[in-house]
């Protein structure tokens, strides 16, 4: 039995308890104790999930390896990152003109255990030198490295306290500008703020000579993207409270790199919009924006009237098409200066070419199918290719190149999956909420069969104006190759229908997405595809709030419910990872108003003793520095105290691991303990033989 303290705190008259507040020092020996008996209940309901095997037999055919992402071009050099079957991360390699490909960087000669991955690279302008990051374990992108591009040899750093960094070199490769923390000896006592500044590193020089150019002790916790000039002459910076709030953009001309002068483009506090600049040929910028336009704009602003009212619009708004993003192709063997967009309608993309200075429309180029493009990327300093990521359901994802001068579009190089593809049938439907709202609910469903009831894994995430897509993803190709539904409910917090759909679920409005997955789980059943019995609820991160909260309200309507790396203490979830900078999206318990709204919904303080729960699996890391290992542990104790039914409530923890990065191995693994619990509360067997010896590698600590 788990200890229960008789914790209430009066909080602005408002009494809230806490009575599992002791699990949230990881580091006490009471909490490793407590830990560790939830690790043996663990494996122990584990052993007894029968078609592990054969799950395991399914991920490995589905599970895809290469290529994935669109290379970053720097004249004739292409940086690439692949993963072979046999990799644990991924490797950086590049390709010269002549076509010959050589590995710059690969993890597992740096860390043979595999717990060292690549996380971030940017190459300079010229392509001869690349700064990299490395996540190992648990710490996440926290130092960047310089290496010479020919050579693979370290030239300089590491520079430390740069996690969450944005990166801009400036022309020759000598010098570029980042995003690093405060060092510790500059911070007072007990200050736990993140103390970001955008610095100048010059290559050669220690990281303590480093100028600060931006930032201060007046916004501490901003989030800063970074942006410089292809002729090197301007600077741009975005400066934003949230990974998806409005953002101010400062530009300044570099006269003295050293020393910019900022003038302020847009004042996030008078244009509450998400901005994001880049610089043309000519100096003037071109702006992808959402200001008087929800589902995005493509405009122009002339540096020297920069005013939001003077902004030229281009391409303007589709309120069915929100806009993803846009690529500028400007090389002097091209005729004229192109604009391509890309676009989603419905969560199928299209991607358009247009004059870039009209903005006026010249084709739509022919995608390979009904699916979602990704990662716009071309030539600097010039572009007259571009390339772009390629996935749907049934296509593992593949770079595709456009010629701009001739107009051809061709595959280049892609991800494939170790066994045959399985058929899936993908489509998308609307159902109504409980307001009359009608919302996108994607569905993949084993192709030529359409009986029903089945059982379904119902996904959602719902925050920070992220969009759901109808991606190639193993977990889902394997479910829906055994024979399952697996739906994807685009609820409102999302960004599926522009900046609105954000709004209309985020802050006081939060419980509406909430309400929206409970929704869509009830259509799935009302319809006759699936029964409360056979419905798995599955959300990671922001999407494991959204689970933990509609089971906490509905428990009803789920068999169970899969969390990875939840929010669960939404009172506390500010001082847990990187949870003070995500207020604007959820609220703060430091105002009377919003922490009535984040009790309303918190699932942590929803769960109500005696309730038949249905059987939860909360998965994590053991040190999540993004949302923090207490939502795991505090919601899983609460759980286990209140359930009246007779299913597990489970935690799985992972050791050495970050916040959504592992190891190849310990990514199959979960992928593999996820199938295997919703296949045992749902009755869904993959009923595939094991093609090779299965070595589970994921045994918690």
């Amino acid at each position: 039995m788990t200890r229960r303290d008789d914790l209430v705190e009066d909080l602005f008259g408002i009494p809230v308890a806490d009575p599992f507040r002791w699990l949230e020092d990881g580091r006490h020996a009471d909490v490793r104790s407590w830990a560790a008996a939830q690790d043996r209940l663990f494996r122990a309901c584990r052993v007894r999930w029968n078609q592990r095997r054969s799950w395991a037999a399914l991920v490995d055919e589905v599970s895809s390896f290469g290529v994935s992402d669109p290379p970053m071009v720097r004249g004739q050099v292409r940086f690439y990152a692949e993963q072979r079957p046999e990799d644990e991360q991924r490797r950086l390699l590049v390709v010269d003109a002549e076509g010959n490909r050589r590995v710059l960087l690969d993890p597992a000669r740096i860390d043979p255990s595999g717990h060292t991955g690549l996380y971030a690279w940017w190459p300079s302008r010229e392509g001869h030198r690349v700064a990299v990051q490395l996540e190992v374990g648990e710490q996440p992108g926290n130092e960047i490295t310089v290496l010479d591009a020919r050579t693979g040899e370290t030239v300089d750093g590491p520079l430390p306290r740069t996690r969450n960094t944005s990166l801009a070199w400036l022309p020759g490769g000598d010098a570029f500008y980042y995003v690093g923390r405060a060092p510790d000896e500059e911070l007072a006592d007990g200050d736990t703020r993140l103390q970001r500044r955008v610095r100048l590193h010059r290559i050669g020089t220690p990281w303590q000579a480093d100028t600060v150019v931006f930032g201060g002790d007046d916004a501490p916790d901003d989030y800063y993207g970074l942006a410089v000039g292809a002729d090197g002459r301007h600077l741009a910076i975005t400066a934003s409270a949230g990974p998806a709030s409005p953002n101010a953009v400062y530009v300044a001309e570099l006269t003295d790199p050293a020393a910019p002068c900022f003038t302020i483009i847009v004042d996030r506090h008078t244009t509450p919009a998400r901005v994001l600049p880049r610089f043309l040929a000519d100096g003037d910028l071109l702006l992808v924006t959402d200001h008087q336009a929800p589902c995005g704009r493509v405009c122009r602003a002339d540096r020297r009237d920069p005013r939001p009212a003077a902004w030229r619009t281009l391409v303007p708004e589709d309120p069915e098409a929100p806009l993803d993003e846009c690529l500028v192709l400007d090389d002097p063997a091209l005729p004229r200066p192109l604009l391509l967009v890309a676009r989603a309608r419905h969560g199928v993309s299209t991607v358009t070419l247009h004059d870039l200075a009209s903005g006026r429309p010249l084709t739509r180029l022919p995608l390979p199918g009904a699916g979602v493009v990704s990662s716009l990327r071309t030539n600097l300093p010039h572009g007259r290719h571009a390339w772009f990521g390629y996935c749907d359901p049934t296509t593992p994802p593949a770079v595709h190149r456009y010629d701009a001068l001739n107009g051809t579009l061709e595959r280049e190089t892609g991800a494939t999956t170790a066994g045959p593809a399985p058929e899936i049938l993908s489509r998308s439907v609307r159902y109504p909420a409980r307001d009359g709202t009608e919302v996108t609910l994607f569905l993949f469903t084993p192709a030529g069969e359409d009986d029903g009831p089945r059982p379904t894994l119902l996904y959602g995430y719902g925050s920070f104006g992220m969009p759901m897509r109808p991606w190639f993803f193993p977990l889902a190709a394997a479910w829906v190759a055994a024979g399952g539904i697996y739906a994807v409910a685009c609820v409102r917090g999302g960004g599926e229908g522009g900046r609105h759909w954000h709004e209309a679920g985020r802050g006081p409005y939060k419980r509406r997405a909430i309400s929206d997955f409970n929704d869509a789980a009830a259509w799935l059943i009302r319809t006759g595809r699936t029964t409360p019995g056979r419905l798995v609820s599955y959300g990671q991160s922001g999407g494991g709030l959204l689970v933990t909260a509609a089971a906490v309200r509905r428990p009803d309507l789920y068999a169970a419910v899969i969390a990875a790396g939840p929010l669960c203490d939404m009172v506390r979830y500010e001082r847990f990872g990187l949870g003070r900078t995500w207020t604007e999206e959820f609220g703060t318990a430091s105002r009377p108003d919003q922490l009535r709204w984040l009790l309303g919904y918190s699932p942590y303080h929803n769960v109500t003793p005696g309730t038949p729960y249905p059987a939860f699996l909360l998965a994590g890391a053991v040190t999540d520095l993004q949302t923090g290992e207490a939502h795991v542990t505090k919601m899983c104790a609460a759980l286990q105290h209140a359930t009246s039914g007779d299913r597990p409530i489970l935690m799985r923890r992972e050791p050495g691991t970050a916040h959504a990065a592992s190891p190849a191995s310990r990514e199959r693994a979960l992928t593999v303990d996820l199938l295997a619990f919703a296949g045992e509360y749902t009755g869904l067997s993959p009923k595939r033989p094991t093609t090779r010896p299965y070595e589970d590698t994921a045994e918690p600590d």
